[in-house]
């Protein structure tokens, strides 16, 4: 090993280190180890710019933009407050419906925005039947990562991969889209002898729910309007980008700009709501993995599972899906897809056909995120939701019902890889 080689390594190492232990705030971790990679010459800052995909970083503003608009007019609570309900009070069908309005929020909008805004409304409900939020919470967690799974900006990891590798939205509806599916359709059957045959009100609760009046929950009736229009615009451009010839941060930036522009907003307020930390994280964490990537270092870690899995392409699919999963459940998805993205391109430019591993590193890097308290943002938002409200999620609680859980969804995932690529 060169020189520079180890001292990209030791970046990198202390920079995880620091991610995951929390000890620093991981933004400034991921920014540390940027610079580091500078000072000590490993990177130039020319490289240092060149290793971040501005695609990504395009993605993730322009949809915080547009949600941080879109949200102002109140269509998420009418949503939550109209579901509640349609299910006549009935717990065990708000639970099912929240589940779902989780995961396809999820598909579109970011996970930790979704549980942010179901999270309080969930709350809200169960006080109103006099029934523990935590059952509900738990649903909802895992609904998010699943639901996140299914498309382009539903995940981080999964923009990261769609720029890495060209993918489009209907790329990932069709492929990680049927796996989803069918995972969220089996929690809900798990999760009603978990939780839902003991959820039990009495009819007056259930008679309070109904008394509940949505439209007090819309603040701009004008806003809202506008916000469906564009939102069904953005999914549709998302959906044939290769045909109007855009690239998916430029659709979602266009999407915040004709926000900003209409949704007659306090532009200031809407853009010191984006979590800017998290943009920092990703240029940081970008510039840290090219410094793997600059040194040969990715190379080496290529050619070593290479060697472990002899080339075959179906065990490195299944070998990167488990391990994904597994990582994942225990360290934040992003820092471990940042670092997967240029080994996965390494082996192409071998000639390996990489289009399975690309799928196999979405669905164990979301789906992997339900296995413990700790494994996704918005594991960690909702539970500090429920803990504000007097509701503690423990992570030994979560464990025993998440991982569990989680290892039958990557199943799931193993059986459908394996039938569409064999």
């Amino acid at each position: 090993m060169t020189e520079l080689q180890i001292l990209s390594i030791v970046i990198f190492l202390v920079t995880m280190f620091a991610i995951m232990t929390e000890r620093v705030h991981r933004s400034v971790a991921a920014l540390s180890g940027a610079v580091l990679l500078v000072i000590f010459r490993v990177l130039t800052a020319k490289q240092g710019i060149e290793a971040v995909d501005f695609n990504t970083i395009g993605v993730l503003m322009g949809m915080m933009l547009f949600v941080a608009v879109v949200k102002q007019s109140g269509i998420f609570e009418y949503i939550a407050i109209k579901s509640a309900k349609l299910s006549r009070g009935r717990p065990w069908i708000i639970m099912v419906v929240f589940m779902f309005i989780t995961a396809v929020l999820s598909a579109f909008l970011d996970n930790v925005t979704t549980v942010l805004l179901v999270g309080p409304m969930t709350i809200a409900v169960t006080g109103i039947l006099e029934l523990n939020p935590i059952p509900f919470l738990m649903t909802q967690i895992m609904s998010s990562n699943i639901g996140g799974t299914a498309t382009l900006i539903g995940d981080p990891p999964n923009i990261m991969i769609g720029s890495a590798a060209n993918f489009s939205f209907i790329d990932f509806i069709t492929n990680t889209g049927a796996t989803v599916l069918v995972v969220l359709c089996l929690f809900v059957i798990l999760f009603y002898f978990i939780y839902g045959r003991h959820l039990k009100v009495s009819t007056d609760k259930m008679e309070k729910i109904m008394r509940l009046d949505e439209k007090k929950a819309i603040k701009s009736r004008s806003l809202m309007v506008k916000s469906i229009i564009i939102m069904i615009a953005v999914v549709l451009a998302f959906m044939f980008h290769d045909t109007i010839q855009m690239e998916s941060s430029m659709i979602a930036l266009t999407a915040a700009v004709i926000m900003l522009l209409i949704g007659k907003q306090d532009p200031e307020d809407i853009i010191l709501s984006v979590e800017w930390s998290t943009i920092l994280f990703f240029i940081g964490l970008f510039v840290v993995v090219g410094g793997l990537k600059d040194t040969g270092v990715i190379q080496m870690l290529a050619n070593g599972l290479l060697g472990i899995t002899k080339g075959h392409q179906i065990i490195t699919m299944v070998v990167i899906l488990w391990i994904s999963a597994v990582v994942s459940g225990f360290l934040d998805n992003i820092p471990f897809v940042a670092t997967m993205i240029p080994l996965i391109l390494t082996m192409q430019s071998s000639g390996m056909v990489v289009e399975p591993l690309w799928w196999a590193l979405s669905l164990g890097a979301c789906l992997g995120g339900n296995g413990t308290l700790v494994g996704a943002s918005a594991n960690v938002v909702l539970s500090d939701i429920s803990k504000k409200n007097g509701y503690p999620i423990t992570f030994a609680y979560y464990l025993k019902r998440g991982f569990p859980l989680m290892i039958v969804s990557i199943s799931i995932a193993t059986v459908f890889l394996i039938i569409k690529f064999n």
